[in-house]
């Protein structure tokens, strides 16, 4: 039977670390303990610590927990910079380094996820396993993609050259932040409708009131992709659990599973009935499976 997610009345209060200039806005709770290793949360594109209240609360009875805000989202400052992987794996590898102080195990959902695999890939020294959730992020393609028709290239090209375009940009993000446009889209990746409440959706309205949203938004709609996740895969090393909501609209998750344990056959996985963000929508289930993974497997155990 499905239970009701349990719904914190207010986010958990944070504080804020100066990184590069720049005031990023974290979140920790829960005790250290001296065998388990930190918990570190990433959200996802749009989203904040915020979204991942529900997760905080289930999991700092067993773990030290910590959430954080990338550079661009939530009540971290949103300088006008371009935004990518690199930016966000150095600033989850420098916080793990200097506020953190020992490897983590990272947890990601989406965007976020992507990151959380730059991070244990790229600087591995700084993770202690790797949880993805629905996550984000480009293969490599194993041939060039077939030619489109003329009139649909034609078109294309239009498009992209639109959206380079500051004006363009802009209007696309006043659309997009409308709180009736983002409950709209959380309706259509939830398959618990029941999730969707007025205070997620003033979680994800609200930082997209600050004054640097639209430039972040159109950047992060301009970057180039990033590292591919094949190449990614073939450095990693730590432990990877993997939790896909398979009623997830905006990708595929038993293909994109198949790709994963491709290049990654050693990864546990789970499906759950959910969408793109089962951490916030079955908080529960997901407590329960990332705690029994780090539990029982005795993950980042010494």
């Amino acid at each position: 039977m499905q239970t009701t997610p349990t719904v914190t009345a207010a986010p958990i209060p944070g504080t804020y670390w100066q990184w590069r200039g720049h005031s990023v806005y974290y979140v920790r709770s829960g005790d250290r303990h001296p065998e388990r290793p930190p918990l570190l949360l990433i959200h996802g594109f749009g989203a904040s610590t915020d979204h991942w209240r529900k997760n905080i609360s289930g999991l700092s009875k067993d773990f030290e927990v910590w959430a954080i805000d990338l550079l661009g989202f939530g009540r971290s400052a949103k300088p006008e910079i371009q935004y990518s992987g690199d930016l966000w794996r150095d600033q989850l590898h420098d916080f793990i380094t200097s506020v953190i102080g020992r490897p983590a195990v990272l947890a990601g959902n989406s965007l976020g996820g992507y990151a959380a695999l730059c991070v244990a890939a790229q600087r591995p020294e700084s993770a202690a396993g790797l949880i993805l959730i629905n996550s984000a992020g480009p293969f490599s393609e194993p041939q060039p993609a077939p030619e489109a028709p003329p009139l649909q290239k034609a078109i294309s090209t239009v498009a992209k050259t639109l959206f380079q375009q500051d004006w363009a940009s802009f209007l696309l993000f006043q659309y997009a932040r409308q709180r009736s446009t983002i409950r709209k889209t959380l309706e259509k990746v939830y398959l618990d409708q029941s999730a969707v409440t007025d205070q997620l959706v003033e979680e994800i309205y609200l930082p997209s009131c600050d004054p640097g949203a639209p430039k972040v938004f159109a950047s992060v709609f301009r970057t180039p992709q990033g590292e591919k996740i094949d190449l990614l895969l073939s450095q990693l090393t730590s432990p990877l659990l993997m939790l896909w909501g398979e009623g997830d609209p905006w990708m595929n998750s038993a293909d994109r599973s198949a790709k994963f344990r491709q290049h990654y056959p050693q990864l546990t996985e789970h499906f759950i009935k959910a969408g793109h963000c089962p951490h916030d929508e079955v908080p529960e289930q997901i407590n329960e499976l990332i705690r029994g993974w780090i539990i029982d497997k005795g993950i980042g155990h010494c």
